[in-house]
Parts: C-alpha cells; sequence; structure tokens
C-alpha cells in the first residue's frame, strides 16, 4: 500500500466481511419494515438523506439528532431480526446505530462530525446494505464506493461528503461505537483495497474562475440556488483544498454584491467544518 492509501485508510478502511447470508436478510428487512424516516441536519444535505434510530438513548425512532448515551433498542430494530443478531454478534458499545438512505442525485456536502463528541474515543462503522457503483464518498481527495457484504469505518473528523448520482437509494446502517476491547479486535487489521478509492483530479485556477464565472452566469438569470449547488457539487468532481467550495460561493455573492449571503456561507464552512473562530 503506497503512502497516499495509506493516508486513506486511516480515513476511510475495511474492517471485516459481513456472511453474505444475513446481510441479504438484513437488506430485506431495511427494505421491506415500515420505516419512520426523518430529515435531519438540513444545512448538511442537499434534501433526499433520510435517517432512522435502531439504536439510541430514547428508544424511538424517530429520534435521530446523535449523541452520547448508553443506547438501548429502539421499537424498530425490534422489528428486524437479522439486524439485531448481527449488532449482538459484533458485541461492541453502541453510542448509536441508525439506518440512513440517501435518494438519487441527493448529497451530503462537504463537512466534519464529532466535533461536539470530542471528550470520548468513538468510531463510526458504515455496513451498506442497498447500494450502486454511482453512490460514494469522498474524503482525502479521492471517491471511495462503499462496497457490499464489508463493514466500513469512516473516521468523520476528517472533511467528507457523500452523494447518490443516478440511484437507487444508497442504504446505509452506521453504527456509532465507543473504543473498548471488542472494537480494536474489529479494526486490528483495516484495508482499504487500490481499485476502492479513486483519486480525483485537482482543478487548477483557470477551472475554478471558469466555474465561478459560470455560476455567476446563472445567478444573474435568477437561478441562484442553482448556482450554489453546482459549486458545491465540485467537492465531488475535484481534488480540493479544504472548504474551497464554500469560499467560491462567498465569492460569488460578494461579487454580486449580496453581502449578507456571503457572510453567511462563510459562516456555514466554520459550522460544516467545524473550524474555529
Amino acid at each position: 500500500m503506497d503512502s497516499t492509501l495509506t493516508s486513506l485508510a486511516g480515513q476511510i478502511a475495511q474492517l471485516d466481511t459481513v456472511d453474505s447470508t444475513q446481510l441479504e436478510r438484513m437488506r430485506h428487512e431495511a427494505l421491506t419494515v415500515q420505516v419512520p424516516w426523518k430529515a435531519e441536519y438540513g444545512a448538511y444535505q442537499s434534501g433526499g438523506w433520510w435517517t432512522t434510530s435502531l439504536m439510541n438513548a430514547s428508544g424511538d425512532a424517530a429520534d435521530v439528532t446523535i449523541g452520547d448515551c448508553a443506547a438501548q433498542p429502539t421499537r424498530l430494530l425490534e422489528q428486524m431480526p437479522a439486524t439485531t443478531a448481527l449488532l449482538a454478534e459484533l458485541g461492541l458499545n453502541y453510542m448509536w446505530v441508525r439506518l440512513a438512505r440517501l435518494e438519487a442525485n441527493a448529497f451530503l456536502w462537504e463537512h466534519r462530525d464529532y466535533d461536539e463528541l470530542d471528550q470520548i474515543e468513538r468510531h463510526r462503522l458504515h455496513i451498506p446494505l442497498h447500494t450502486n457503483t454511482s453512490a460514494f464518498l469522498v474524503t482525502g481527495g479521492a471517491k471511495v464506493h462503499m462496497t457490499g457484504g464489508r463493514i466500513w469505518r469512516l473516521t468523520p473528523t476528517y472533511a467528507h461528503g457523500v452523494c447518490n448520482l443516478l440511484g437507487p437509494d444508497r442504504i446505509h446502517l452506521i453504527a456509532d461505537v465507543y473504543a473498548d476491547d471488542t472494537y480494536r479486535r474489529l479494526a486490528r487489521r483495516p484495508s482499504l483495497h487500490p481499485a476502492a478509492a479513486e483519486p480525483l483530479p485537482t482543478a487548477d485556477e483557470a477551472v475554478l474562475a471558469e466555474r465561478l464565472a459560470a455560476a455567476r452566469g446563472m445567478a444573474g438569470l435568477g437561478y441562484t440556488e442553482a448556482a450554489e449547488r453546482m459549486l458545491l457539487r465540485l467537492f465531488y468532481a475535484y481534488d480540493l483544498p479544504e472548504g474551497t467550495v464554500y469560499d467560491l460561493i462567498a465569492e460569488l455573492h460578494t461579487s454580486l454584491g449580496d453581502m449578507e449571503a456571503a457572510t453567511r456561507w462563510t459562516a456555514a464552512k466554520k459550522r460544516l467544518l467545524a473550524l474555529a473562530g
């Protein structure tokens, strides 16, 4: 594994496999059970990202704003025996367990997680249940399609984003867990196959200037929100310095004389990327 892949494996890695029969049962449960999907974290997404809780503090599946707790099963998990069995088999110290569904043409914008939960070591695990090759994560300047049949670890304190370009819906089981001996045994040999990560091309100043000019033209025609989204989507196409897309949107509004919007996007950059100041 070269140095780039080694560095990326600190951000996203495969930890273990999941039995194919059990995975198919879990997939069937996620697709057929009556799920109370809920939109949350609206500032982080384009729309089309939905979650529901399987383990949390309250036992209510509609309670989806994560936080430290001694997680207990929700009524939804009680209807999903194969999923219950896997979580018990793993034997981890769960902080929160969710299903997350990302629709076609939906995005989670560049952001960091766990900034408000930095006192205790914890890790985020993904088990893809229903996915497609146009759904991928971007982190560390590369795009990674999290294939099924694996337990993946994402380190969400690194800036990252997720998209599902064409569909069908991407559904992942996401477990936030506290570090303990059981977790360390699971994570003792993290790996990332070279074929799993595709480096994104860099964008030079000319490319960014061209995209900014195109966004300015769209905004001039009254399509300001579409212009913003076009710039936000550059994160999924190019290896950009952290926060570049937010800087470009602020620059767009500054050039249009809308300083309130420019200030709002500068503040969004600080909030979504957990920057001080």
